[in-house]
């Protein structure tokens, strides 16, 4: 008897968007091999459910295309995307599609892919957390589902039921072309439940830094997210509203993640959690983070934390009561999470500044600014030689008075960290507001009259600032966020236009 012929999946990677000025200047500047951290997961997952899943890296080639134009600050922005393509190709050469974005910014690149697919006579299904926040405009462009459960239990359900097979689980986590929408199940998918990927998947989903901004020797770099979810209910994040709740690997399976990455070739290692510290909130939580750091050590591996790192639960208080709890560093985790010896640990983090001083109310998890300064020594002091240190701006109530008190502040915190170590690269990374759709401030913003740009490409970008505060205008947030840049060691090489001081 003929063994079935598993189907085909093709999983879209969206082309690379770019924002050129009239003097060839790129607003948009990101990579086009950054690390594959979701499609690792979702070729794995839908492997084990017996599909043919292939990586359709719409990155690859050198093909560029202008699809629109918008003036910012003035300046007319040519709308481009690079990479393959799109309409080279073959809506019928699978059996079904995958297409997943992110980002608020790449959103017409991905409706444009969507309509092209949608063409042919193939599903197209669509997921990802902009497609999630607004998914009447993915159906519209001629998706069959948006799935809505990021935790990827609903991944083969909607693949069986659009591919006419055999169901093997009620549909949930999904909205159907004709808007029926199916719930969540009770029981959401864990991280320790996702199937491993196989050494092929690791090594299409590696990504690689420019080396001249970037340490050569930590190329190529894998990816691992040890947990989904969050405690926090942060009013800019769109986490709270994916309803998965906050779930984590247990350290052995997140070390045969990690290992993966290493038999792969990778050097360095980005972990991607939203809320890795988050384990310190459940019994021996902190007894599990001391076991992966000192694993991720043991493997030879260097690891970058671009996101997952909330300060406060760092503490010997863990975060409990931000009012009362005790806000002293825990030197053992801060060493464990933070430390670097030359070769292993913590060679990269992101320490979420947002906003130090002021506008700290819609940050609730933020530290107060001395205890703050306290635990930046401390994580210097634990030696991680590259520091990326974000700031927002744009907040409603930000004015030039505010904006006088946060440079003070960021010269004097970048002082004290280059007097503990000369050496370290210690970059502010200064973020204009981006307001995410679905999400509380994204809300307020939209209907508080202060949005300049509902224009995708600017909105969803964090160095195109797309809003006036109640005192000053989108442009004067603009020239501030390139004022206040310029404080550290800011290593990339920057592509914007010199502004006029506000000072």
């Amino acid at each position: 008897m003929a063994t079935e012929k598993a189907p085909r999946i093709g999983l879209v990677e969206l082309p690379v968007l770019k924002l050129i000025d009239p003097e060839g200047k790129n607003w948009n500047p990101s990579g086009k091999k950054i690390v594959l951290s979701s499609k690792q997961i979702l070729l794995a997952n839908l492997r084990a459910g017996g599909f043919d899943a292939q990586l359709v890296d719409l990155r690859a080639d050198d093909y560029e295309e202008e699809y629109g134009e918008v003036t910012w600050r003035g300046i007319p922005l040519s709308k481009r995307y690079s990479g393959t393509r799109i309409s080279s190709l073959d809506p019928e050469s699978f059996d079904a599609w995958g297409v997943t974005n992110n980002f608020t910014q790449n959103r017409t690149i991905a409706l444009m892919v969507i309509r092209h697919l949608a063409s042919g006579t193939k599903p197209v299904i669509v997921g990802g957390s902009d497609a999630i926040a607004e998914p009447k405009l993915y159906l519209q462009a001629g998706a069959a589902a948006v799935v809505t459960d990021k935790s990827g239990a609903a991944n083969w359900p909607i693949l069986d039921y659009l591919l006419n097979r055999p169901m093997r689980e009620p549909l949930s986590g999904a909205i159907l072309a004709d808007g029926t929408k199916y719930s969540l199940r009770l029981h959401p998918m864990t991280p320790e439940e996702w199937p491993l990927p196989s050494l092929d998947i690791v090594e299409q989903c590696l990504g690689y830094r420019n080396p001249n901004i970037f340490d050569p020797g930590m190329n190529p770099i894998g990816s691992v997210i040890p947990d989904m979810g969050c405690d926090r209910k942060c009013d800019f994040c769109q986490t709270p509203t994916y309803g998965t709740g906050y779930k984590r690997m247990s350290p052995q399976r997140a070390l045969q993640w990690y290992a993966l990455q290493k038999e792969a070739g990778a050097r360095m290692v980005s972990s991607l959690s939203d809320q890795f510290l988050g384990r310190v909130l459940f019994k021996d939580g902190k007894q599990e983070i001391l076991d992966i750091m000192k694993g991720i050590r043991d493997l030879g591996l260097a690891i970058s934390w671009l996101n997952g790192l909330e300060l406060r639960k760092a503490t010997k208080g863990r975060g409990y009561d931000r009012h009362s709890d005790d806000l002293t560093p825990d030197l053992e985790l801060v060493e464990a999470v933070w430390g670097w010896d030359g070769k292993v640990g913590t060679y990269e983090v992101y320490i979420p500044a947002e906003r130090p001083v002021f506008g700290r109310e819609s940050y609730a998890k933020l530290l107060p600014w001395q205890q703050h300064r306290e635990m930046v020594r401390a994580i210097v002091q634990a030696g991680v030689p590259r520091i990326l240190y974000g700031v927002i701006v744009g907040l409603p109530d930000d004015n030039h008075e505010s904006m006088l008190r946060l440079e003070e502040a960021l010269s004097e915190i970048y002082q004290e960290v280059k007097t503990i170590n000369p050496s370290v690269s210690f970059d502010i990374d200064i973020y204009a507001i981006s307001p995410l759709p679905g999400t509380p401030q994204g809300c307020s913003i939209a209907q508080s009259g202060l949005l300049r740009f509902e224009d995708p490409e600017i909105r969803g970008g964090f160095m195109t600032a797309c809003a006036d505060t109640h005192h000053m205008s989108y442009e004067e947030v603009s020239d501030w966020q390139f004022r206040l840049e310029s404080i550290g060691n800011w290593e990339i090489t920057q592509p914007f236009v010199n502004v006029k001081s506000t000072k």
